[in-house]
């Protein structure tokens, strides 16, 4: 299964910061993005949808309104995805909806009256409101949608989240959603998924785990740790430490992410380059009391406390005992940047590293969700709404290359991307409406 990224060969400083230098270029201290051929020019779609290289093709296999398998149709506003394996070379796509409580209007008929107490929240009315995730039980070898369903509900703006050693998908919420008459919890959580269920399953929040606006959320499977972005201008980078391996609900303690020998560090870069590219920077973490926070005030609490600053924390993606993650707003140009970041090991401190800048929105421009090919190239979905809207999927090579992997020609965004176990399809969202797409192609015929 394609789930740890080899990005860089080796894992040492030295090899790194050869490559920062002879690749990510420099000129008036801003880093600047080389161009590779990656898969090679794309090709405009006749039907306008999606411009891809040669050889490769999309099929849209789910979509805005359709009925699926539990007599309710489909949603919109299509998010972050995870696939999981199941038996049988099938596997479960669980996918998040964006869904605010007013967006409810905008949806299919049969959702407006859903009342179930497998709901986290309700309207005053006892209707479920719409955010949560559907799955998709997709079989590779006949390349057909066998079911689909809704596996969470009650939920708001399920933006991201991330899948799990033992099995499911964390589903993010970014939100911090109060009680205010027309809603009855207060939201901000993270809910948990599993992949093998078949139909809707109890909505759990996971409180231990922070209220905030939670965007994505990976796991180290070595240690069970999950750590978890944030999507705020004024972000920390936390991780949660669960009290036993893969039972989150069992509860654990949250911490946010600290440069060792200087408290407050700001990894924005906004007003000056204070994050180096290619500078590894030791870390160490710091426990966060009342990570319930009624106030929605962790990321202040922590940050007063000296945790880090980051730019609108999105998309993360575990690799080879190490990770990556979006900033989507971060550095000079503010066209984001990606973080990454190397947990203890024996002889060595935990460390973070700035890894991409972008000062050029042609190449790369607010990056959010991103996932690895088998090639070991990152994919990022962008998400920048400046009309005219012209989103890309991005590649980055092991080189630090970009290049554009593909073309959306509508005006909205892709969003969750992810690969099949078997490293052959790539799944991935249009946002809205909801699309669902299968991308195939010649993943082992990367030009550069």
């Amino acid at each position: 299964m394609i789930t740890r990224r080899k990005f860089i060969v080796g894992s040492s400083a030295l090899a790194f910061a050869g490559l920062a230098s002879s690749v990510l270029g420099k000129t008036n201290n801003l880093p600047i993005l080389n161009t590779s051929k990656g898969y090679g020019r794309l090709i405009p779609d006749p039907d306008g949808l999606l411009d891809l290289p040669e050889g490769f093709s999309y099929r849209v296999i789910s979509e805005f309104g359709r009925l699926m398998s539990d007599g309710f149709h489909v949603a919109d506003k299509a998010d972050g995805m995870g696939c999981i394996p199941l038996k049988e070379n099938k596997v479960a796509l669980v996918r998040n909806h964006e869904l605010k409580p007013k967006d409810l209007k905008n949806q299919p008929a049969s959702l407006h009256k859903i009342k179930t107490p497998l709901s986290y929240d309700t309207y005053t009315d006892g209707v479920a409101l719409p955010g949560g995730t559907s799955t998709l039980i997709y079989d590779l070898s006949t390349k057909q949608v066998e079911k689909e369903f809704i596996s969470l509900l009650g939920t708001i703006r399920n933006c991201s989240g991330g899948l799990t050693p033992w099995g499911s998908w964390l589903t993010c919420e970014e939100s911090v959603a109060l009680p205010d008459g027309s809603i009855s919890k207060g939201h901000g959580y993270i809910f948990e998924v599993p992949a093998d269920s078949t139909s809707l399953v109890k909505a759990k929040p996971l409180k231990a785990m922070g209220r905030f606006n939670h965007e994505a959320a990976c796991v180290d499977p070595n240690t069970g740790i999950v750590y978890l972005t944030e999507d705020t201008g004024d972000s920390l980078f936390y991780r949660f430490v669960p009290k036993v391996y893969g039972q989150l609900e069992k509860g654990g303690q949250l911490q946010a992410i600290v440069i060792k020998g200087i408290p407050k560090f700001d990894t924005r870069n906004w007003s000056e380059m204070t994050m180096k590219l290619g500078k590894w920077l030791e870390v160490d973490w710091i426990d966060l009391d009342d990570p319930e926070s009624p106030n929605d005030d962790l990321r202040i609490r922590g940050h007063k406390a000296g945790a880090t600053l980051f730019a609108r924390g999105e998309g993360i993606h575990w690799a080879d005992d190490e990770l990556y993650f979006c900033c989507t707003n971060g550095g000079k140009k503010q066209l984001g940047q990606v973080m990454r970041y190397q947990p203890k090991k024996a002889s060595e401190a935990a460390r973070i590293q700035l890894f991409l800048e972008s000062d050029d929105e042609s190449l790369y421009n607010f990056g959010d969700n991103l996932t690895v090919t088998p090639q070991g190239h990152l994919i990022v979905c962008e998400d920048q709404y400046v009309d005219p809207v012209d989103n890309h999927l991005r590649g980055v090579t092991p080189e630090g290359g970009v290049y554009s992997f593909a073309r959306l020609r509508t005006q909205t965004e892709m969003a969750g991307a992810c690969f099949s176990p078997d490293g052959k399809v790539m799944f991935v969202n249009v946002y809205s409406p909801t699309k669902t797409l299968a991308i195939e192609g010649p993943w082992n015929k990367v030009l550069a």
